[in-house]
């Protein structure tokens, strides 16, 4: 228990690290938090992936500098980009249900995986983080639909990606959501696959269970 306590309070502080690493896309930062999500489900069982996002979420709200731009605060967590940290708490238990799932039914050990499994394991990421894109969309276009500034940009970004349609909700789904999952799918989830193979490897090494 105590490995465990220790594991996913260290993923916790490593999601607001990797929040740092960010670009800006507009009001919304292309962040790598999502390696820490999936880290959190591949690595602990359902409820200690559950309890790491919320140490994360935890030390968003009390003030930690721990959102994308080294931000904290609760402002942050019920602001338009909210949405999306509220989801890594459901999105990392289903990953590791997910992942549970998988290697029962293939037999499989995880520091043993094949690049077949690799290929499924990362299609399953990205099941996992539907939750993530959900929550975010719903809380980023209600802030959106309510706000001048943020809906210029949105419509911004839809005419430089050539995307036109006369439904808002559309448009919000597409600038929210689907110009974030190539990046979170083939850079976060490659990472968070390979990182967690290997420091699964080095805990079964040193006799440590942590599943």
């Amino acid at each position: 228990m105590y490995i465990k306590l220790v594991l996913c309070t260290s993923i916790a502080v490593l999601t607001g690290v990797l929040a740092q690493l960010s670009f800006w896309l507009g009001p919304i930062p292309y962040t790598f938090q999502n390696t820490g999500v999936v880290l959190a489900g591949l690595l602990l069982d359902p409820l200690y992936a559950f309890l790491s996002m919320v140490f994360y979420v935890v030390f968003v709200v009390i003030g930690l500098p721990m959102a994308a731009g080294f931000r904290g605060g609760i402002h942050v967590v019920l602001g338009y980009t909210g949405g999306y940290i509220i989801g890594f708490i459901f999105s990392a238990p289903l990953m590791s249900i997910l992942k549970k799932y998988y290697l029962k039914l293939r037999n499989r050990v995880f520091s043993d995986l094949r690049l077949a499994d690799f290929v499924l394991l990362l299609t399953f990421t990205l099941i996992a983080t539907l939750p993530t894109y959900i929550l975010g969309f719903i809380v980023f276009a209600y802030h959106a639909l309510g706000n001048e500034e943020l809906m210029t940009w949105v419509y911004s970004v839809s005419n430089l990606l050539r995307v036109s349609s006369y439904n808002k909700i559309f448009i919000l789904f597409v600038v929210s959501v689907l110009v974030f999952i190539p990046q979170d799918l083939f850079m976060d989830h490659v990472v968070a696959i390979t990182l967690a193979r290997y420091i699964h490897r080095i805990l079964v090494f040193k006799g440590v269970k942590i599943e």
